[in-house]
């Protein structure tokens, strides 16, 4: 339920990563050029996607200094993607369990956050009504 309450925040987020790694695919495409091996510009996408994911495949490689530093950004940035879904569901969920709270009072000792099926306070152990 977690998932699907999140499905927005998780297609903007789908969209931002597939912009980033368009744009440093390109950037990576000029900065390397045909000669270290990025022919193209898909095929430096996918080289940026590779590298995001920190699949590593090998098979395309950064020869120049430049090249190299914006790799390590990229794998950096990787890392750091799998937090950002990861915080929208846990979030979620957080919020789902907390609205499973009941408002109901303790006639006893007037506490409240109860459980929603909860029969006893969970502060003093009384009957709920």
């Amino acid at each position: 339920n977690a998932l699907v309450n999140s499905r927005r925040k998780i297609g903007i987020f789908i969209v931002a990563v597939l912009t980033i790694v368009v744009i440093l695919g390109s950037l990576m495409y000029v900065i390397e050029g045909d000669a270290n091996g990025f022919t193209s510009i898909p095929r430096s996408v996918y080289w940026a996607i590779v590298t995001l994911t920190t699949v590593g495949y090998g098979d395309i490689s950064p020869q120049t200094s430049l090249g190299q530093a914006l790799a390590a950004v990229i794998m950096i940035i990787g890392y750091s993607i799998i937090a950002v879904p990861t915080g929208i569901i846990t979030a979620k969920l957080g919020l789902s369990a907390a609205l499973k709270k009941s408002a109901r009072l303790c006639s006893a000792c007037g506490h409240g956050q109860h459980d929603a099926t909860a029969a006893h306070c969970n502060q003093c152990g009384a009957k709920l009504e």
